[in-house]
């Protein structure tokens, strides 16, 4: 399942009954569509935080406002991101714009720097899937949308950690030339569908070596789900990278128009702010 999603997934219906009653019959395959994807809203605002951390123990930390719509496949784009630096202060006012394709397009995503020293917009081609996101732990590939299809999954049966039990699903690629082996997922096991979610990733590299593990907390804002803090740590380099996104807002009304050049160069000032319905006056007491 690809993040960031970010860090967002495809809306697949909850189905509400007892996972114990099924958990014979379960696949791998049938427990990644129930829990695998959840409703990321039509569209997001918060902020975003990255921290870097290298083998030596030091941290760098990068703060960002983001932007993000889904678009529903229209005119073949699934969606849309932006990401705005707040911080560090030498790096305010830099921009990043992404655009990710449905499938059929059969299209690398397309993405965009806007540096104000240069005053100029790049575009920023990705060479490899394997290449790191945001210099972290995570790749291009990590954070894009994975098809179902894309891999074969087995269920590896149940384990129960500190009391928490986990449905584990071992997914393998199809693809000839993988990034990955294979990938482990662990999904939480919970009273009712809806509230099941991946919570772990372990990735292998191509020899079938351990080569980082990803682990999720999630928040739900009204009813879409959202990463809240991600820590992803490699057994290979001993570096670390975590992700928080604080300050949510859903189904804003993003236009589509936000996700432009003009945006990139004026900054998040030139994004229209929610518009609240006003409150119902309560008529004071007599």
């Amino acid at each position: 399942m690809g993040i960031i999603v970010l860090l967002a997934g495809v809306n697949v219906a909850g189905m509400p009954q007892a996972l114990a009653d099924e958990q014979e019959t379960l696949t791998g395959k049938e427990i990644f569509q129930r829990c695998g994807y959840k409703y990321p809203g039509e569209d997001q605002r918060s902020k975003f935080t990255v921290m870097l951390r290298d083998r030596q123990g030091n941290v760098k930390k990068s703060e960002y406002l983001r932007f993000w719509k889904d678009f529903k496949g229209k005119d073949g784009v699934a969606d849309k991101m932006l990401l705005f630096t707040i911080y560090p202060p030498d790096a305010r006012g830099a921009a990043f714009m992404r655009v990710a394709y449905t499938r059929e397009m059969k299209r690398k995503v397309d993405q965009w720097i806007y540096l104000p020293v240069l005053k100029k917009i790049r575009r920023v081609s990705i060479r490899d899937p394997g290449d790191n996101f945001l210099n972290s732990n995570l790749t291009y590939a990590d954070v894009s949308q994975r098809a179902l299809e894309e891999d074969d999954h087995k269920f590896l049966g149940a384990k129960t950690v500190k009391g928490l039990e986990f449905y584990m699903v071992e997914s393998t690629p199809k693809e000839s030339r993988p990034l990955y082996s294979k990938r482990i997922f662990w999904f939480l096991k919970t009273p009712e569908w809806d509230d099941c979610v991946n919570t772990r990733i372990d990735y292998y590299d191509t020899k079938g070596e351990l080569l980082k593990e990803q682990f999720i907390k999630w928040q739900k804002v009204d009813n879409a789900w959202i990463w809240d803090r991600v820590l992803v740590r490699s057994r290979q380099t001993l570096t670390a990278s975590v992700f928080q996104i604080s300050e949510v807002e859903i189904n804003t009304d993003l236009s589509d128009d936000v996700f432009s050049a003009r945006t990139l160069r004026k900054g998040p000032d030139a994004i229209p702010k929610i518009k609240r319905k006003p409150r119902d006056k309560v008529a004071p007491k007599p």
